[in-house]
């Protein structure tokens, strides 16, 4: 992905049930990009998403509850 390395964090919204992500914030400035990868696979897949696509995701997660199909 990059050769500066990640800062992982948990947000503070999460509980403790172990269903969570982490991102690495501070590649946003420099790379325009939210790695994003499951806490309990820290070793596992990152994705990186770009910033746009992040914040409409976040966006919408405060906008209210998901509806599946």
């Amino acid at each position: 992905m990059t050769t500066e390395s990640p800062h992982w964090f948990t947000s503070s919204y999460s509980g403790n049930g172990g269903q969570c992500v982490e991102i690495a914030a501070n590649l946003i400035p420099v790379h325009g990009i939210v790695p994003v990868r499951d806490s309990k696979r820290p070793s596992g897949t990152v994705l990186a998403v770009r910033v746009e696509a992040f914040s409409t995701f976040v966006d919408g997660l405060k906008a209210g509850p998901f509806h599946t199909a």
